[in-house]
């Protein structure tokens, strides 16, 4: 069964509309830090045990203190 223009043109936008959503979320900046190896060593091991990478985690980190820390909308 094909699909008609109609169905095309929304899969089209609906698709389209995610690669917008993905530019406006780049990662276009870093953060370098420094911490002690043998921390960091445990930290990479630790994520490649649990399927994850460290910048993944760092900025699941981040994202969830902003959310929690952020009192910008309280008066």
């Amino acid at each position: 069964m094909a699909h008609d223009s109609t169905c095309i043109e929304r899969d089209f936008k609906q698709m389209n509309g995610k690669k917008n959503r993905k530019k406006l979320k780049q990662k276009d900046s870093q953060l370098v830090i420094r911490i002690n190896g043998e921390e960091r060593n445990h930290f990479i091991g630790l994520c490649e045990q649990l399927d994850t990478s460290a910048a993944r985690e760092i900025r699941r980190f981040i994202r969830s203190f902003v959310s929690k820390n952020d009192h910008s909308d309280d008066t």
